[in-house]
């Protein structure tokens, strides 16, 4: 197949990341990892030098600054020339018409070898897809913020998406040096994020019942059970403990765990009242400039740290 050849072979690729925003530049440095040319296409050119900018602080962190060459940004998808691209990746606003708008004007204008893919983190795939005639050539790739530094990424197949193309896929994003996993069914929320909000539902609901603050879930999570998982997942981890004691423990917690069908009010009263977190200043915690600086500082070294220790279990990108 002219495609999969064309995103599995060593020479390079060229790949379109609409949306030049946060994601879409970063997604950008994982692509350039692996030595093909990226196109980022923003409509606000006031934003092109910003996006070079940030693009080239990110490979030089990874040593590979002379891929920046590589790098080109459009203003509008109209500029492109299709036919020398493999792969389309959405980057644009999470509002639905937005993303159907282009993916409609794509059906048009992308050849039929191009992947359209598409980054959205809350729309399943088949929705954005409906009946458009690229339907087997969509489908989810959802990378997790910072893209350029958290490995993982999530392909996802949707009702009509070519199976053999996912595979394709997945092998170009281990070129670029990802972690991709196959969601085989287009579930709200995937695979990472429904076990972030299974989580996240029992902590907000603890909060709320009065058993635990933020700052104590935080710390169960971080210190706890969480700090084993960059060594193991949650079935591998039970796989060393033994299932056994797994399963008895479950029977006996499972009962009184939160199956709460909305979010608990300790959650929703925030946004409510303007407490968002970082952005405005305060949400569980309060936030200044200097901490909010500080915070990110540290939350970067530590992610980074953390790709060091599973180094030897993140594909190999080439020279």
């Amino acid at each position: 197949m002219q495609l999969k050849n064309s995103l599995v072979s060593p020479s390079a690729s060229c790949t379109a990341v609409v949306g030049g925003g946060t994601m879409g530049a970063d997604i950008a440095v994982v692509l350039l990892r692996a030595n093909g040319k990226v196109i980022v296409v923003e409509p606000n050119q006031q934003q092109h030098d910003n996006i070079h900018e940030k693009v080239l602080v990110n490979l030089q962190a990874i040593n590979k600054s002379e891929n920046i060459s590589l790098l080109q940004i459009a203003s509008s998808i109209n500029e492109l020339d299709w036919s020398g691209i493999d792969l389309m990746i959405e980057c644009v606003p999470e509002v639905l018409d937005i993303k159907r708008q282009l993916f409609k004007a794509l059906a048009d204008k992308a050849p039929a070898h191009v992947v359209l893919a598409s980054n959205s983190s809350s729309f399943p795939i088949s929705q954005i897809a409906e009946g458009l005639p690229t339907r087997e050539r969509m489908m989810g790739l959802h990378f997790f913020m910072p893209a350029n530094i958290v490995p993982l990424v999530e392909v996802i197949l949707g009702p009509d998406s070519d199976a053999a193309l996912a595979d394709a896929l997945s092998m170009f994003m281990q070129r670029c040096g990802s972690v991709p996993i196959l969601v085989r069914k287009d579930v709200p929320g995937f695979i990472a994020n429904r076990l972030q909000h299974a989580l996240a539902r029992e902590a907000y609901s603890l909060i709320e019942e009065g058993v635990a603050t933020a700052q104590d879930i935080d710390a169960a999570v971080r210190f706890g059970f969480g700090f084993r998982y960059l060594a193991a997942g949650p079935i591998m981890q039970k796989e060393h403990g033994g299932l056994d004691v797994h399963a008895a423990a479950a029977a006996t917690i499972y009962p009184s765990l939160s199956n709460v069908a909305t979010p608990p009010s300790v959650l929703t009263d925030k946004p409510k009242s303007g407490a968002i977190g970082m952005k405005s200043g305060k949400g569980f915690y309060d936030w200044s400039e200097a901490s909010i600086a500080i915070e990110r500082q540290r939350y970067n070294k530590a992610l980074r740290a953390g790709l060091e220790i599973l180094a030897d279990d993140l594909p190999k990108i080439d020279p």
